[in-house]
């Protein structure tokens, strides 16, 4: 996976910063997106790693795409058809999110609660966040019953475990340690 990333990084933010000059931040976000989609689809996969050239390849990837890419996402298509690398673009995709998202002061934080949130506890946990963090919060909640009670909230590198299975866990590697 690391050497994904590693792939993906130049084209990634190359994408992003003639994005961000262009003032087309979102219009590139759902290029790579579908892109990202079209080389993960299993008739896409055998194409990308057989043999064929890379103009060629290019020109079948573009036309699959369509309309949803404009010229200069096709400039990118053909770069990476060159370098036989179409099939790095859900990385590139991922990568350029989270630029997107460093720019935009924005962070996604996944809540994993017990029981249902209510929505003012929403809003409690975004503010929380949101202060501790320094940026907009989008929260994506979802019900796990194994956590017997209380939260796990993951925002980034930042990992609160308020649960109480997590407090057990916890407790029990005390007590064997």
């Amino acid at each position: 996976m690391a050497e994904l990333t590693t792939i993906a990084r130049p084209y990634a933010k190359a994408a992003f910063d003639f994005a961000v000059e262009h003032q087309a931040v979102e219009n590139w976000a759902e290029m790579l997106d579908f892109a990202a989609m079209v080389s993960e689809n299993e008739s896409m996969k055998p194409l990308l790693a057989g043999s064929m050239s890379s103009n060629k390849l290019a020109a079948l990837f573009i036309n699959i795409c369509g309309e949803q890419i404009d010229e200069h996402g096709q400039n990118l298509i053909k770069v990476m058809a060159e370098n036989g690398r179409l099939e790095v673009l859900p990385a590139v995709s991922q990568l350029y999110a989270e630029f997107r998202h460093e720019w935009a002061k924005e962070i996604e934080a996944s809540v994993v609660s017990a029981t249902e949130l209510s929505s003012e506890q929403q809003q409690q946990i975004s503010v929380s966040l949101e202060k501790r963090l320094a940026r907009k919060v989008k929260l994506n909640c979802s019900v796990n019953a194994e956590l017997i009670a209380g939260v796990i909230i993951k925002a980034g590198d930042l990992v609160i475990d308020g649960s109480i299975r997590g407090k057990l866990n916890r407790l029990s590697d005390k007590l064997q340690s």
